[in-house]
């Protein structure tokens, strides 16, 4: 990484981002010194332009911004960083210094599907997920049938809460069954996008 810190003034702008919900926590600023100190410990360090000197994110607060990784962008004067932060970033309590929260529900499958397939690998005893890989393909595809079957069973009852239990469980097995055949979930928004562009399916136009 070779920043041109000389082109903006010795200091360069800091974007950043949570790497698990893609949400900007904060914006602020480095100089060589700065960037050297957030790879070495791995914690994100600015420098002050108040303070006039090096800041660690969380040094007072304890809300850390524990780095996972840092790329430069194309004019090499701007930085992303992608960090896990420990608690809220914003010096107000407020989850990002842009006051919104946190949160993307619906990346919470990605996490899901990273921890599955890490099951896959590690294949850990008295793993739920693990006896279902053990099991084999057939055990996976009728688990998934037998949730799709409760899903509709609760569908037509009209109770909403064991509606949303139960399609959770059929989503779980797919997400299993995927990843026994070597794709993901996200393999299946790639293919709904796909269906949309093209208004090949109706019932995703």
């Amino acid at each position: 990484m070779e920043l041109d810190f000389k082109k903006t003034g010795g200091l360069v702008p800091a974007v950043i981002q949570d790497e698990r919900t893609n949400k900007v926590l904060m914006l602020g600023f480095m100089n060589e010194e700065a960037l050297e100190k957030t790879q070495t410990t791995g914690k994100v360090t600015f420098f002050s332009r108040t303070k006039k000197r090096l800041w660690t994110k969380g040094e007072e607060s304890g809300n850390y911004l524990n780095v996972i990784s840092i790329t430069e962008d194309c004019d090499r004067d701007t930085l992303l960083i992608k960090v896990h932060p420990e608690g809220p970033v914003c010096h107000t309590g407020d989850d990002t210094c842009f006051r919104e929260k946190n949160e993307e529900p619906l990346l919470f499958l990605k996490y899901l599907q990273d921890f599955i397939v890490r099951r896959r690998q590690e294949m850990p005893e008295n793993s739920y997920t693990t006896s279902l890989f053990n099991k084999g393909i057939g055990r996976m595809a009728q688990k998934v049938g037998e949730e799709a079957v409760e899903t509709v069973i609760e569908a037509m009852k009209g109770d909403d809460e064991r509606l949303l239990y139960e399609a959770s469980d059929l989503l779980y097995h797919l997400i299993v069954l995927l990843t026994y055949k070597g794709h993901r979930i996200e393999d299946l928004a790639n293919e709904l996008e796909k269906r949309h562009k093209s208004g090949s399916n109706t019932k995703n136009s």
